[in-house]
């Protein structure tokens, strides 16, 4: 994948991006849990299709807002059909993987993508190389998501667990491709006409595999919490955070913005704590650790890499 002509050097991140950064993930880190909660009456591809289709709406007001125009011209139509396939693949992975495993678990999962977004980058891209710090944090922070994958979460949440988790790694990995991608791709498109087709190509896929695969609108009472959770993943996550995070990924490398998403399982597995009463294993938590170590020193590699240039 070669990068255009217009491929804007990144930004280093300053206080601002950073605040904005780890809001952005303090949101996503109820994606899970809240998947899990609606998932209690609406099966995996149409809840993929209510989420996309509210998210869909919120950020096509939002661009309608800042007038940017969301026809695509022919040369931008493949670029954005590859990033709508590889987004409703990614989903769909991430639906299927949670019904079968615990949202403490999928959320530690789901968000070392950052492990995979480093090393695609890393072949990928001229400014985002690896260097020996930054390797090492990726064999620490790999460790400890086969960790995770291989722990038991709470059976009451997570009937298949090993499936659930091998699955939450798939799309892992995809989320991660997705990153650089996008980054690559909103370089020469503006960020919010790819959310919007991103989005939206997803729409009918989801609804389409619904129907393929037979599924009923409802498999449980529709009560409020269902409501609120696809509520929330659709306006908050599939709108505010997905918008939110095109922007940060146009000004700065995908490998440093992905460094934030430390936060998000914290946030996911107190979350889920907290609202479904899952209990935090030592497993759970010592592989979190690893991960967030590792992280952590793939963060201070770029940095140490990028005061030597």
């Amino acid at each position: 994948m070669s990068e255009p002509e217009s491929h804007a050097q990144p930004q280093p991140i300053g206080v601002s991006s950073a605040a904005f950064a780890l809001l952005v993930c303090v949101l996503w880190g109820g994606n899970i849990v809240s998947l899990k909660i609606g998932l209690t009456a609406i099966p995996p591809f149409w809840c993929a299709f209510w989420r996309m289709l509210f998210g869909a709406i919120v950020v096509t007001i939002w661009a309608a807002g800042r007038r940017v125009p969301l026809w695509p011209p022919p040369e931008e139509r493949k670029g954005l059909l590859w990033l709508g396939l590889l987004f409703t693949a990614q989903i769909g992975l991430m639906n299927a993987g949670a019904v079968m495993t615990s949202p403490a678990f999928g959320e530690v999962i789901i968000n070392s993508y950052a492990v995979f977004a480093n090393v695609v980058a890393h072949f990928t891209t001229s400014h985002e190389r690896m260097n020996g710090i930054r390797a090492i944090g990726l064999l620490l922070a790999f460790s400890g998501l086969c960790l995770v994958a291989m722990g038991r979460p709470d059976a009451v949440l997570a009937p298949r667990p090993l499936e659930g988790n091998l699955v939450m790694v798939a799309s892992s990995f995809l989320l991660g491709v997705r990153q650089v991608y996008t980054r690559w791709l909103v370089q020469s498109i503006a960020p919010a006409r790819a959310v919007v087709w991103m989005i939206g190509i997803s729409v009918p896929l989801f609804a389409f595999g619904a129907l393929i695969n037979r599924e009923p609108m409802l498999t449980g009472p529709l009560t409020a919490a269902p409501v609120l959770a696809v509520l929330y993943q659709g306006i908050v996550v599939a709108g505010v955070c997905f918008v939110g995070w095109a922007w940060l990924l146009k000004r700065h490398a995908a490998g440093q913005i992905a460094m934030f998403s430390f936060i998000v399982p914290f946030a996911g597995m107190t979350f889920s704590a907290t609202l479904l009463g899952e209990p935090l294993r030592a497993g759970l938590l010592t592989g979190a650790a690893l991960a967030l170590g590792g992280l952590l020193l793939v963060t201070l590699g770029g940095r140490l890499r990028r005061s030597r240039n």
